[in-house]
């Protein structure tokens, strides 16, 4: 079978954005799958976090279960508000799975602070340093009541408060509980669709 030349590609990609809501109906299937699986390996890291928190276990297992559920989280959301906003076929792809999906604006799947604040933490940290701050610094992961941030003189690197459901990373706090309950119900939904004959 002959490969489509860039022309070619680029053809198709306007004729399925504008005709197909930027999802050949065919190819439905390929879709929920691929949301199905970022869901599921979400939802299963939060589970290992529930785990290790009842089993107490080490501040860095923790943090490390939240961040990887959340990572799972941020590639379920690109599905929905894609990051290539010039690409008119996923801008044509992400409306019609949130139209499918129920998903807004108000959505805490479009969250990108916190997802943001673990991708770009090395980042994040430079130009944290790059204050002058005098107090206690705390680098090392901690499983901890998020009051702890409001300390003038205390900075925290990575907090984890499962009671509250919120992360502080660099001294701000994000809510994760909200992305969660969201990763759930899309799990749910799209789970749905494949039994209904994998159709949005």
């Amino acid at each position: 079978m002959a490969q489509l030349d860039e022309d070619g590609l680029k053809e198709r990609e306007t004729l399925i954005a504008r005709q197909y809501q930027g999802i050949y109906p065919v190819y439905e299937a390929f879709y929920i799958h691929s949301i199905i699986y970022a869901a599921e390996r979400s939802e299963a890291a939060f589970q290992r976090f529930d785990e290790a928190v009842a089993a107490s276990c080490s501040a860095e297992l923790i943090v490390a279960t939240i961040q990887e559920a959340l990572t799972h989280a941020g590639a379920l959301s690109r599905f929905f508000w894609p990051m290539k906003k010039q690409n008119q076929l996923a801008v044509a792809r992400g409306d019609r799975l949130r139209d499918a999906f129920a998903l807004d604006e108000a959505s805490a799947m479009k969250w990108r602070k916190l997802r943001n604040a673990f991708e770009h933490f090395d980042e994040d940290l430079d130009r944290f340093l790059l204050e002058d701050r005098a107090g206690y610094f705390f680098p090392s992961p901690l499983v901890d009541d998020q009051a702890l941030a409001d300390e003038a003189i205390g900075h925290i690197f990575r907090l984890v408060d499962p009671t509250h459901g919120i992360c502080v990373l660099l001294g701000k706090k994000f809510e994760f509980q909200p992305i969660r309950s969201e990763v759930r119900r899309i799990l749910s939904r799209a789970r749905e669709m494949d039994e209904q004959g994998s159709r949005l």
